[in-house]
């Protein structure tokens, strides 16, 4: 099936995607059509997306960091989307001629460790980053290289852009390092409802498969006097 006519019928009628169990066993969610359209609205308002956007897919469609960061958002609104598997050595190569792409901490990892990121130019990309903790040295690489680097949280269950800070200066991430709570930056714009419980963090709201219900999240969150958002880890009890 042609993914464009993929897409189209995900949008029409939900559709179930698996955990990445990075934080637990790996579980099939159900994302229902409503949650979807809230879900690429904020996906497109946090990064920018329009109908002029240029997507770089390189995450797994079947995950939500894949199909629902910026994929089914772009597709909603007409932008071009091209999906590829992962290849560290082309990704330099080929992201410069693309506005959006999605990685994962490890995809930056391995793709900073290339020897094309040493020259490359990332001044006309954006890079959201997520699914596992972003850590600063990785937020520093990329930056380094002129991009727009979106550190972002979300789950299968929630957004995924729900959580996000978007750095496209060194001033601007050593102003965050600085007042940090020593753990991994979340982020200081909110796209659902929040609270914390005894440490842990609860959302709800429309881009919530549980809708107005709280959903307990079990990542131990602070938020420091700035309204800034630090993962310090995960109660898996």
């Amino acid at each position: 099936m042609e993914l464009n006519e993929t897409l189209s019928k995900i949008l029409k009628n939900g559709t179930e995607l698996k955990s990445s169990g990075t934080t637990g066993p790996q579980k099939s969610i159900w994302q229902t059509y409503t949650k979807l359209r809230h879900a690429n609205q904020a996906a497109r308002e946090s990064q920018k997306i329009t109908k002029n956007s240029k997507i770089y897919t390189i995450c797994k469609m079947e995950h939500a960091g894949g199909l629902l960061a910026q994929t089914l958002p772009a597709y909603e609104v007409g932008a071009e989307i091209t999906v590829k598997k992962f290849n560290p050595w082309r990704f330099c190569e080929e992201v410069v001629n693309y506005t959006h792409t999605h990685i994962t901490p490890t995809h930056g990892r391995i793709i900073a460790s290339t020897k094309g990121f040493r020259d490359v130019d990332l001044s006309n990309v954006w890079i959201t980053c997520g699914s596992d903790p972003v850590e600063w040295d990785l937020i520093e690489s990329f930056v380094n290289k002129g991009c727009t680097f979106m550190a972002n949280w979300g789950m299968t269950e929630v957004g995924p852009c729900a959580i996000n800070t978007v750095f496209n200066s060194i001033e601007k991430v050593n102003e965050f390092k600085q007042r940090s709570l020593q753990g991994t930056i979340l982020g200081d714009h909110q796209y659902c409802h929040t609270k914390i419980v005894d440490g842990e963090l609860y959302v709800k709201g429309m881009i919530s498969v549980y809708g107005n219900e709280w959903y307990n999240t079990k990542d131990l969150v602070e938020i420091n006097d700035e309204g800034e958002f630090y993962y310090k880890g995960r109660n898996n009890a």
